[in-house]
């Protein structure tokens, strides 16, 4: 239960049933594309899908969820972005992987 004052703060989490997982920008690479640094890991081309394309604006260093694709693993898709306090939420709560925890520090 939140404290007086406390903001509670609901965040979507990777659905690993799907295979997602954070990852965080780490070059804009133009034309909705982006190279990411994921929780695995590795480095990959990410784009974004033309649904989320126009609602979604991202930058370099901000935390992402991305779905590697199936049949080429080194590219994935974005689908979801976190904001600045969501994604420290999620580092305060323990919920990212000590690779791509830069938020709290």
């Amino acid at each position: 239960m939140a404290e007086e004052g406390e903001e509670i703060i609901r965040v979507p989490l990777p659905d690993r049933n799907k295979g997602e997982m954070f990852a965080i920008v780490d070059k804009i690479l133009g034309g909705g594309h982006m190279m990411v640094m994921c929780a695995d890991g590795k480095s990959r081309m990410a784009r974004i899908p033309g649904k989320i394309k126009r609602r979604m604006w991202i930058r370099e260093g901000d935390l992402i969820v991305i779905r590697p694709w199936d049949f080429q693993n080194d590219k994935a898709d974005v689908v979801y972005r976190y904001t600045r306090n969501q994604a420290a939420h999620l580092s305060k709560s323990r919920k990212l992987p000590e690779i791509l925890d830069v938020f709290g520090k």
